[in-house]
């Protein structure tokens, strides 16, 4: 039966992605579908549960940059929003029992409380989902999202570790400094594992080998090992390859998780109705992070886009919840609410973040009324001064562009790249470089130009972050001239469909340059002969 519930998943979950909702939604309702008809759960559901939730942590602390976290907005402004999240929360959740909706009835302070902290968090799945899909990960919205989203998740992880009332065996003292002693070793398999299936396999190790299960053999919550380990490597120059190739799998065995809950059982009618009343109080959630964002002297729109990205319910809700639900600490029923609540709210959020900008422009005053002058200077408008040329991509490619460009045309270009280390290498070269991402709208609204652009280089090493880049520039700016590099003919087409100028292949124009250097060295052999 468990391919069964594979094939009911996959056909909801495909439903769902036609509708444009993130597919979990899909899942989530598998699994009470598959419940009404007297499915149930199974060990091998619940093993694949309990390793995409590992994944996921491992994946979480593989992107915990220290530097991020201590970011005021991130951790003060994340911190409060959680705080007030948790005491709304739990206060609707308290005035439902009082009026006798069903299982709100006769909940306690600290049940509430509890109910009230797991509908704090966002949806790290939909957040990220819906940033990579508006290329704006790496922007500052996206960056101070993505924080926040961090610091929820290390909230839940605390939580989940002191859930089981245990104390750790006298072992974990020792056992768990030893893990940590161990990261050059980690460091060291994890640069020589290739770019295969080994990397992968490594990954798994790392998360479930080294961290749940020896943190789990010394009475520490499994869950909390596989996010340590994640961190330990955070800072190691392979953590997003790892993190990007586990990616995958990690959606791929969360399923299980999303199945596992809907087999739990289907909300019944008073169920139902206090997660649809819970859902309303999502607008809240988004105005909540509004207010309290604006007090860090961000641009409105940085904190309207930022706040509209974190306006769900979270799957790490559900984790909470049925971790709570296991230990016996609030009503198994609980689950159900929760996933539905879930669900909905991505439902929800899904237009609204389609029509952010629609949104944004008709209530634009009102947002701005809420900003703290001066903004900050990552946040202010960049001025990068008089240029005719952009150049995107400030690696080989993009490098040698450039000093071609100043070359034939003198000091007339400027370079734009996403990385902090490529900018710094570039500026101490002596380049005309700033920081930006050519698919961040956010970045196009924040540049002021002077002059006229004549022409946009893209010289990115990712094919479809150039194809992406070039429909932004098109956007903003209609009349200029982009040129932009493909490894392959068929990538090529594409640009020129998109509507660049000018496209080559690297290979094809590599081939003859190479012939050109070794006739050079040939030549000048013959004349020294």
């Amino acid at each position: 039966m468990d391919v069964v519930l594979l094939l009911v998943a996959f056909g909801l979950g495909f439903v769902a992605s036609a509708a444009r909702l993130p597919p979990l939604v899909g899942y989530l309702v598998a699994g009470f579908v598959l419940h009404a008809f007297g499915q149930e759960t199974s060990p091998a559901i619940e093993l694949v549960a309990d390793l995409g939730v590992l994944l996921l942590l491992f994946g979480i602390g593989l992107k915990l940059k220290l530097g991020t976290l201590l970011r005021p907005e991130v951790w003060a402004g994340g911190s409060l929003h959680a705080g007030l999240s948790t005491i709304v929360f739990g206060s609707v959740v308290l005035f439902l029992g009082a009026i006798g909706l069903g299982p709100a009835i006769g909940l306690t302070v600290a049940e509430a409380a509890l109910i009230g902290f797991a509908f704090s968090f966002s949806s790290t799945v939909f957040a990220v989902k819906a940033l990579e899909d508006r290329g704006e990960s790496s922007s500052l919205q996206g960056r101070i999202a993505i924080g926040i989203l961090i610091v929820q998740d290390v909230f839940a992880v605390g939580y989940l570790t002191a859930s089981t009332g245990e104390l750790p065996s006298p072992w974990a003292i020792p056992v768990i400094a030893a893990v940590l002693v161990a990261r050059p070793v980690y460091s060291w398999l994890l640069d020589r594992s290739g770019h295969g299936e080994l990397l992968v396999l490594l990954g798994f190790c790392l998360a479930i080998g080294v961290g749940a299960e020896v943190f789990d053999r010394v009475g520490v919550k499994a869950d909390l090992g596989a996010l340590v380990v994640g961190v330990l490597l955070a800072n190691h120059r392979r953590s997003p390859e790892l993190a990007e190739r586990l990616l995958g799998f990690k959606d791929l065995l969360l399923v299980g998780f999303f199945l596992s809950i809907g087999l739990a059982g289907a909300p019944d009618a008073g169920e139902l109705a206090v997660a649809g009343i819970l859902v309303v109080f999502v607008t809240l959630k988004a105005a909540g992070f509004v207010i309290v964002l604006s007090r860090f002297h961000l641009r409105a729109r940085t904190v309207w886009h930022a706040s509209i990205t974190l306006a769900t319910f979270s799957e790490f809700g559900l984790i909470v919840i049925d971790a709570a639900a296991d230990e016996g600490v609030v009503d198994p029923g609980w689950s159900a609410i929760v996933a539905v609540a879930v669900a909905v709210s991505f439902a929800l959020a899904a237009p609204l973040t389609t029509a952010r900008y629609i949104v944004f422009q008709r209530f634009r005053r009102a947002f701005e009324r809420l900003e703290r002058h001066p903004i900050r200077a990552d946040d202010a408008f960049i001025e990068p001064g008089e240029c005719r040329i952009l150049v995107f991509g400030l690696g080989r490619v993009g490098g040698g562009a450039y000093d071609e460009i100043v070359r034939r045309r003198g000091p007339v270009v400027i370079g734009v790249d996403h990385s902090d280390d490529i900018v710094k290498a570039n500026v101490a070269l002596g380049r005309r470089v700033i920081r930006g991402d050519a698919l961040d709208r956010d970045f196009w609204d924040r540049i002021v130009l002077h002059g006229g652009i004549d022409l946009v280089v893209l010289a990115m090493n990712d094919h479809e972050a150039n194809l992406e880049a070039s429909r932004r520039v098109r956007d903003y700016l209609p009349d200029v001239h982009v040129a932009g590099v493909a490894r392959y003919v068929d990538e090529v087409a594409e640009l020129r469909d998109a509507g660049v100028d000018v496209a080559r292949n690297l290979f094809g124009v590599a081939g003859p340059g190479l012939a050109d250097d070794a006739l050079d060295l040939m030549d000048v052999e013959a004349d020294e002969a």
